[in-house]
């Protein structure tokens, strides 16, 4: 009998706030994490976090998404079987006062990591996107069927392009 070794899925975002809770629920199911991660909006420190709730130190790899070769060699060094993209510059203010940043980065990094599970044949991809994109509805509840509005930040934008 053959024993099947768990998949290793990539979270991008890893160490932020909903990437962490992510990887912990991995784990805690059997799956073998790799995170990735700029620590732009997090810190280091979320590893040690997820090992003392998990009792597995996750493996991290600290990488500029919107570096491609860089982020290639993710895809090089690990047989990653599935993404999770959490990845994304965040706060709808700063957004407005640094669109280029928010578009270069989202988008960029967006991009990149789609191009790269097409070479690497990688078909599982969640993107984590956002309920700015339904923008200003007056139809509460907001579910998937919620027709999409206007985007009223550059970050909302990056995350309705993200969704087309």
């Amino acid at each position: 009998m053959s024993v099947v070794s768990p998949k290793l899925i990539l979270v991008t975002g890893g160490t932020g706030y909903i990437g962490s809770h992510t990887v912990v629920e991995l784990q805690q199911r059997g799956y073998k994490v790799l995170i990735a991660d700029n620590l732009s909006n997090s810190h280091i420190d979320v590893l040690e976090r997820i090992e003392k709730i998990t009792g597995i130190h996750p493996h991290f790899v600290k990488v500029d998404l919107t570096d491609k070769d860089a982020t290639r060699q993710l895809f090089t060094d690990y047989p990653v079987e599935a993404v999770i993209h959490f990845a994304a510059l965040k706060a709808v203010g700063e957004s407005v006062e640094k669109p280029l940043e928010y578009y270069r980065n989202n988008l960029d990094s967006l991009l990149n990591l789609l191009e790269l599970c097409l070479e690497y044949q990688i078909k599982n991809f969640v993107f984590s996107s956002s309920c700015s994109v339904y923008g200003n509805t007056s139809s509460l509840p907001i579910d998937e069927n919620t027709p999409l509005q206007e985007a009223q930040s550059p970050y909302a934008n990056t995350k309705k392009i993200g969704e087309d």
